[in-house]
């Protein structure tokens, strides 16, 4: 028996409404919302982590593979981007320390993103020949130190033509509209999982679950998780090109290792194995670190536990509830599917929620 397009796509068609939704949403505060609105800086925020937290999700929920290398990745989009996107007349001045950049010449804003996330994932490449051979808290403390070299380098006065050594980099392009963070996010985020659900996303669970089985399957495993480690990489390179454009200056301070716990964290919030959790944790993250608790900062007379600092001490116990109730994050390897949902809310609502979950499915 022949199914229907609506039978065979209706639950991806329904997630689509919901990212137009989504989408229509940004639109509506780019163009209402006052230009102070907090809404804006959240949001681009919000879009960056959300994409650095899905690719790490892709390593360390999917594929089962520990890195702690993000922020050197994002470190190496970032500088990659920031120094092909300098204007050719601003360069002597950005570059005023070392004479003039190396580079002379600017690329266009997509060009330069596909740039950077490509070097992160060219020295992901040349790193997990050998590191990938480690397993666990090995291979976390490798790609750890990696990102803590980068970071050091960079800010040698040798490499000063190319990343302005321990200087700050700015006047390149850094686009403000959210629109332009939420299409950069949402268009990698959809790459990601499209190859989740593709047959390498299906070898990357099977190394997750049970290395000896996968191999035993025909699964090759040094490939697949150097296939995992350089994908995760170039989407973490793009993640921090658009750090880069959030900040409208590039510093190696930024990308400590604080970064990559920070985006963990959210990995571990929303729930590992889930890319609907990464995007509702990122939001809940930042908008909460960022704006929703900045007021326990102020000092108030009357209340002598407020003042600088007294904000990341409530956020941090909130975060500490949320993961003793929610031990396996807030999505657990569960995913967002609105159809399922209105399913069940209706047959909540006509009294028949006590179908079987074989009925609720189809």
């Amino acid at each position: 028996m022949k199914t229907s397009f609506w039978d065979r796509y209706k639950r991806t068609i329904c997630n689509l409404i919901l990212v137009l939704v989504i989408f229509g949403v940004f639109m509506i505060i780019q163009y209402t919302a006052p230009a102070t609105s907090m809404w804006f800086s959240v949001l681009r925020k919000v879009c960056t982590f959300a994409l650095a937290a899905v690719a790490m999700n892709l390593l360390n929920g999917f594929t089962g593979l520990f890195s702690l290398g993000q922020a050197g990745f994002m470190l190496l989009g970032a500088y990659t981007y920031s120094v092909f996107t300098i204007a050719a007349d601003m360069r002597t001045t950005v570059f005023r320390n070392y004479g003039d950049s190396i580079v002379n010449f600017k690329l266009p804003m997509i060009v330069a993103l596909l740039l950077a996330g490509l070097v992160a994932a060219f020295f992901a490449f040349l790193i997990g020949l050998p590191v990938l051979r480690l397993k666990s808290d090995y291979l976390a403390i490798a790609t750890l130190g990696f990102a803590e070299i980068v970071r050091g380098l960079v800010q040698l006065t040798q490499f000063g033509p190319v990343t302005n050594g321990p200087d700050p980099i700015n006047n390149f392009t850094s686009p403000k509209n959210i629109m332009v963070y939420a299409a950069l996010a949402g268009v990698c985020i959809c790459i990601i999982v499209l190859l989740i659900n593709s047959t390498y996303g299906r070898a990357f669970k099977a190394i997750r679950d049970d290395e000896i089985a996968a191999e035993a399957m025909g699964i090759n495993l040094a490939h697949h998780k150097r296939l995992s480690f350089v994908t995760s990489s170039f989407f973490c390179g793009i993640a921090g090109a658009m750090f880069a454009m959030c900040n409208s200056a590039v510093s190696s301070v930024s990308f400590t290792s604080a970064m990559t716990y920070q985006i963990l964290l959210v990995v571990v919030i929303g729930g590992i194995g889930s890319i609907s959790g990464s995007l509702i944790a990122s939001f809940i993250y930042y908008a909460s670190s960022e704006w929703w608790l900045k007021f326990l900062d102020l000092e108030n007379e009357n209340v002598p536990l407020l003042g600088p600092g007294f904000r990341m001490v409530v956020f941090s116990v909130l975060i500490m509830i949320v993961v003793l109730f929610f031990r396996r994050g807030i999505m657990g390897t569960r995913e967002i599917s609105v159809y399922d949902s209105c399913v069940r809310i209706g047959r909540f609502f006509s009294g028949k929620g006590k179908k079987t979950a074989k009925e609720d499915a189809r």
